[in-house]
């Protein structure tokens, strides 16, 4: 878990430096889109980007701009694969990096995508350029990191309560343990009592066969008896 903490701490670097520099991908989108002579459709997945830079770009300003965009959507899909194998997860955790596979897939359809608060991306572009062209693909990144941050928050509040229900578990053995204790004191509590009650029998037991004891005397035959 901690390198995948550490890893999309590192993303998030790259793409606070991408990010100073939107006014400079907006141009290089436009101006590769100019020569690509697509100036009509949005700019709707990750490989008309790398269509762009391969085959349309002469700028190396825009070729470097460009290469920073999918290079950060390369490390963010490299990053779906590490997290599958931190935590076997659950279906939360599953719908969240499935998720971020689908929007991160090349071909994937990203032009409905548009971040909203805290991020200002979409803010920073002009109406029709927000609506028709580019609202979409500013919007990829900073949408897929803000999943991949909830999936760590989830994964890391589940691995806590596993580890405090551990604990727990421990905590109960001993009170568990001190049931056959329990047990083995009343068991012994009957039998002094059984044997109590057993000793009371033979005390009465032998008042009765005690001849001292008993109120009558013994039978006499008739006729005199010396003294």
């Amino acid at each position: 878990m901690d390198e995948v903490v550490q890893t999309i701490s590192k993303i998030e670097e790259n793409y606070k430096l991408f990010q100073q520099q939107q006014f400079t991908f907006i141009r290089a989108l436009e101006r590769t889109r100019e020569e690509a002579h697509d100036l009509i459709k949005p700019v709707s997945s990750i490989n008309q980007v790398q269509c762009y830079k391969d085959h349309h770009c002469y700028n190396s300003t825009d070729k470097r701009i460009l290469t920073m965009f999918i290079s950060i959507c390369n490390d963010l899909r490299n990053l779906c694969h590490k997290m599958e194998h931190v935590h076997p997860g659950d279906c939360v955790t599953n719908g969240l990096l499935e998720k971020c596979k689908v929007l991160l897939n090349d071909s994937n359809d990203f032009t409905a995508l548009r971040a909203t608060y805290p991020h200002g991306v979409v803010n920073c572009l002009s109406l029709e350029e927000a609506k028709n062209r580019y609202g979409g693909v500013v919007s990829l990144i900073p949408i897929v990191m803000d999943t991949m941050r909830e999936w760590i928050t989830y994964t890391k509040r589940n691995m806590l309560h596993d580890v405090t229900h551990g604990h727990a578990t421990c905590k109960e053995t001993p009170t568990s343990q001190t049931a056959p204790a329990r047990h083995a004191a009343a068991q012994t509590s009957i039998s002094n009592k059984n044997a109590a009650q057993l000793q009371d029998r033979e005390c009465s037991k032998c008042k009765c066969e005690d001849p001292h004891l008993n109120s009558k005397a013994p039978w006499r035959p008739p006729g005199k008896h010396p003294y």
